[in-house]
């Protein structure tokens, strides 16, 4: 699926990611969690093209994409979502899904699409993707849209961000669905347990580098011992 090869990133005579090697394999959810600063956000930005790595190679499906956009990652099958879904003025809920889908979808079908993420369709396909949407609907809505795409592999840089207890709780519920029920990966950017807890792997990212990476059962007790959860957390214990 994808792999990383000695990938190092600098700005500002700050090392931020150094000498970092990863293998996402095919239909996996993988997690990848670490102390605030640490590198995470700059990791998912470089595999999807919205940073360029200084040195290493990002490999897709047998690719090297490491030179490639954006935009043209996304045309291989990569679908990135953002902290902060991003707001389109005069753009609607099915504006945004036919778009993204890249092909001819029907009202009936974007309605399909939104049920998937427990949203009543009839009330939101024809509203703007606008701040009238809570943070929690935003998240549902960008990932009906990452649905519609199909991606082979979809990356969520801390999907939890500016949501609500309620719509975390449904934002697992999602999660998990999309575990059993949708091809392809997912990669997600999180601290957040139970997040940490539907993972099939765990990669533990520290100081721009690997710490530790195995499979759920093997390293979610480590990971929330007291000193490391305090660090995850950027905080004091």
């Amino acid at each position: 699926m994808i792999k990383l090869k000695n990938i190092c990133f600098t700005r500002e005579n700050k090392k931020i990611l150094d000498n970092v090697n990863l293998s996402i394999d095919t239909d996996k959810f993988i997690v990848i969690t670490g102390p605030n600063g640490s590198g995470k956000s700059t990791l998912a930005k470089i595999i999807m093209g919205i940073e360029k790595q200084d040195s290493g190679q990002v490999i897709f499906n047998g690719q090297d994409i490491s030179n490639l956009n954006i935009n043209e990652r996304a045309n291989l099958g990569m679908g990135y979502a953002f902290q902060q879904p991003v707001k389109f003025k005069g753009l609607t809920v099915y504006d945004l899904i036919k778009l993204s889908s890249k092909k001819s979808i029907t009202k009936n079908d974007a309605c399909d699409i939104l049920s998937t993420v427990g949203l009543c369709a009839r009330e939101y396909v024809d509203r703007e993707v606008n701040s009238s949407l809570s943070g929690g609907e935003l998240k549902r809505i960008e990932i009906a849209s990452v649905v519609a795409r199909g991606s082979s592999l979809t990356i969520f840089d801390e999907p939890e961000a500016g949501i609500d207890l309620w719509s975390f709780n449904n934002l697992i519920n999602l999660f998990e669905k999309m575990r059993k029920e949708i091809k392809g990966s997912t990669l997600i950017i999180s601290h957040q347990e139970r997040i940490l807890n539907i993972a099939d792997q765990i990669v533990i990212l520290n100081n721009g580098k690997i710490e530790k990476i195995g499979d759920k059962k093997d390293i979610l007790d480590k990971v929330f011992t007291e000193s490391t959860c305090c660090k995850l957390k950027g905080g004091a214990c």
